[in-house]
């Protein structure tokens, strides 16, 4: 081989190589452009998930102190009924016991009436039994 034949074939792997190398520079040049574009979206999503996370946060918290309020509500609730569950447990208790000792005492005095007026029919003292009865229920109601 002569010298030009060797300065022909460096030259060319030279153009080669050069050629490779511009290839090389370009794609570096649009893997660095994506990678920024990458890691401009990676921040953009960053920000957002911390957003995200943020108002998953005010609303959990929200959420607890709703919970929080409607519980300490129900309870004030349940102790107002409670309290008025045991009055009204109370009273009834006390309208039953009343209203057996009156439904007995008018039993009674109507027996006692009808001892006395032997001349009214006893199924009328039944009537005003139960409509004293009834009435009486009206009152304790």
């Amino acid at each position: 081989m002569t010298n030009q034949e060797t300065i022909a074939k460096l030259n060319e792997a030279l153009n080669t190589l050069i050629k490779a190398y511009e290839q090389l520079q370009n794609e570096n040049t649009i893997l660095e452009e994506k990678i920024a574009s990458l890691e401009k979206e990676k921040n953009e999503l960053e920000n957002k998930n911390r957003n995200l996370e943020d108002n998953v946060n005010e609303l959990n918290d929200s959420t607890e102190k709703q919970n929080n309020n409607i519980n300490s509500m129900l309870n004030k609730i349940e102790s107002l009924l409670g309290n008025k569950k045991e009055k009204s447990s109370n009273e009834s208790y006390k309208k039953e016991d009343k209203n057996d000792s009156l439904e007995e005492i008018l039993e009674e005095e109507l027996e006692n009436n009808s001892s006395r007026y032997p001349s009214q029919p006893t199924s009328e003292n039944k009537i005003d039994l139960n409509r004293m009865a009834s009435l009486l229920n009206g009152f304790n109601n």
